[in-house]
């Protein structure tokens, strides 16, 4: 993790690491690229309203302050914060059975949700946890926004073919589609497809074209013209104009209330810890600067506060958006701040035109985010290069599908720490011998294992706690059972080990126990200062003697050599 330089000076509120300093030669830019960006992405979070299920004017709510808070109060100059469609997807999927999508009340509870969230970004600040970001694996986040990517794009599908779905979860959706297949509306689907072909012609010409602005511009005059609404093409209607009111969420604050969602507001705590930390990460890496996870916390917890105080749902660090703004020049948050003057403007002054919106081509421009999320190349690499991690992607995006967005990162989370938990059940570990010249090599425990007659040198190649101390065991009595020759010294190298917890102390004291009634001698190479605190805690230091441990290998050898000179 990058921390910037005044960290420790700067404890909760710092300001403006985003911005400062400021190349004044470089305000043309940035200007440009907040211009590009708002082209780019009103649009598409009008698209994330229908995934969340709130009015479209909430989209623009969370470009608005959210941004702005997050640019103010953030540390990466880089990352954009605002609608983000696996935060939608998750709070969809929460508040189905509490309330009627787009309602007042619904709405008051996705900001109750976004309120929650902020609570534990900012709680997580205060406790240091900015460190839980990197126990979300790649892997599952690559499987669970792809089954957050079916789930969006099939169940746009019937607002593409102009046709009603009751059914809940994805497989429902599909199956409801095929039963009303035959009651598509021709004039919908046409609109549906112009806009696909649009924003897909303009991507491949070139990713900088905003092609979903053109396709909303151009179907929204074409539905002024020629009254899309008398053809039975379903239109947004009024859109509220100005700016959106401070207020608390107007919800029953009950504490059955707080538990029956807190499962959600955990769930999206988790994403947007680990998804703005890794795209955070990644441009500071590109560009060289520095950034702090625990400060972009405050910066992530202020925009969510912004988006419950304001009336809107959840907003996340997107990479995507990132990618935009970044890819057409921005090199700080003053991009993003001139993007939130932008839709200031349009909400003050330009909602009018979206009553003619027909709610077709918000359908398409969401299939086409939720397409977009479906990564088949990340998915076919990991099958590629790790084949057991291709699996666990699946079985994450698998259960998003079927069962549910916030059971899939319940699921995700879980999956990541058993593949962690795995990793050190089953440390590969290894002894050391000599080479034909003299220098040291490691080979497996099943290898012959004597570096010189009478001495093993046993490598563990991870911290020693409760879940491998068996195997160390295990291992210990193999290597001394096994051996051609009789052992009389077993090294243990310990420059992988940096913690040994209470239960592995204990069955160390049992192989001691065990060692010395053969008359094996066990001493320690390369300890760390911290791990050595702990053996001496643990009373391992006692049974061996602080003869027993060494710096290096030549010590080692010559202390062993020497003690055997002695006894020959």
């Amino acid at each position: 993790m990058a921390k910037g330089p005044k960290e420790e000076r700067m404890f909760f509120l710092p300001v403006l690491q985003g911005i400062l300093p400021f190349d004044r030669a470089n305000l043309p830019a940035e200007v440009l690229a907040g211009l590009t960006f708002a082209c780019l992405a009103i649009p598409e979070v009008m698209g994330y309203t229908k995934i969340a299920g709130t009015p479209v004017v909430t989209g623009l709510y969370t470009i608005l302050v959210p941004m702005a808070l997050f640019a103010l109060f953030g540390s990466s100059r880089h990352l954009v914060v605002g609608a983000d469609s696996a935060t939608a997807a998750i709070t969809a999927s929460a508040l189905a059975g509490m309330a009627v999508s787009g309602s007042s009340e619904y709405l008051a509870l996705a900001s109750l949700l976004a309120l929650m969230a902020a609570v534990l970004l900012i709680a997580a600040r205060l406790i240091s946890l900015g460190f839980l970001a990197d126990f979300l694996s790649r892997t599952v986040l690559v499987g669970f926004l792809t089954g957050v990517g079916i789930q969006v794009a099939t169940g746009e599908i019937p607002g593409l073919l102009g046709i009603e779905s009751d059914g809940h979860g994805t497989i429902a959706k599909l199956q409801a589609v095929f039963q009303s297949i035959g009651q598509t509306s021709w004039p919908t689907l046409a609109v549906s497809a112009a806009v696909l072909l649009i924003v897909v012609g303009c991507r491949r010409l070139s990713p900088k074209l905003p092609g979903p602005l053109f396709a909303i511009l151009g179907v929204i005059l074409c539905s002024w013209a020629f009254q899309f609404s008398a053809s039975g093409i379903a239109v947004l209607g009024s859109v509220p104009s100005g700016l959106p009111a401070l207020s608390i969420p107007n919800v029953d604050w009950s504490w059955t209330l707080f538990k029956q969602l807190l499962p959600t507001a955990l769930s999206i705590f988790v994403v947007i810890l680990a998804q703005s930390a890794a795209t955070s990460r990644a441009y500071a890496a590109r560009y060289e600067e520095n950034f702090s996870e625990n400060t972009d916390l405050v910066g992530l917890g202020l925009a969510n506060l912004g988006a419950a105080f304001t009336g809107t749902f959840v907003v996340n660090g997107s990479p995507t958006k990132t990618e935009m703004v970044a890819s057409a020049g921005g090199r700080s948050q003053v991009a993003q701040l001139t993007t939130v003057l932008i839709v200031l403007v349009v909400i003050l002054f330009l909602t009018g035109p979206l009553a003619y919106l027909p709610n077709a081509a918000l359908s398409a421009v969401v299939f086409l985010i939720g397409v977009k999320l479906i990564d088949l190349k990340g998915l076919i690499a990991i099958y590629r290069q790790a084949r057991s991690e291709f699996w666990i992607a699946v079985a994450t995006a698998a259960v998003v599908v079927i069962v549910g967005v916030e059971q899939g990162i319940i699921f995700a989370m879980v999956l990541s720490l058993i593949d962690h938990t795995r990793r050190g059940y089953r440390p590969k570990n290894s002894v050391i011998v000599k080479t034909k010249d003299g220098g040291w090599h490691s080979k497996p425990i099943t290898a012959p294992n004597q570096f010189e007659p009478g001495l093993v040198i046993y490598r563990f190649s991870h911290s020693l706690y409760y879940a491998n101390a068996q195997r160390l065991s295990d291992e210990i009595a193999t290597i001394t059972r096994d051996s051609d020759n009789k052992v009389r010294w077993f090294c243990i190298e310990a420059s992988a080990i940096d913690d040994v917890d209470f239960t592995a102390g204990y069955t160390l004291r049992n192989v001691l126990k065990i060692l010395q009634a053969k008359n094996i001698k066990m001493v320690f190479l390369l300890v760390d200062p911290h791990v050595r605190s702990e053996l001496d805690r643990y009373g391992v230091t006692d049974l061996v003697g602080s003869d027993a441990f060494y710096d290096a290998g030549s010590d080692l050898l010559t202390a062993f050599q020497h003690r055997n000179d002695y006894k020959s």
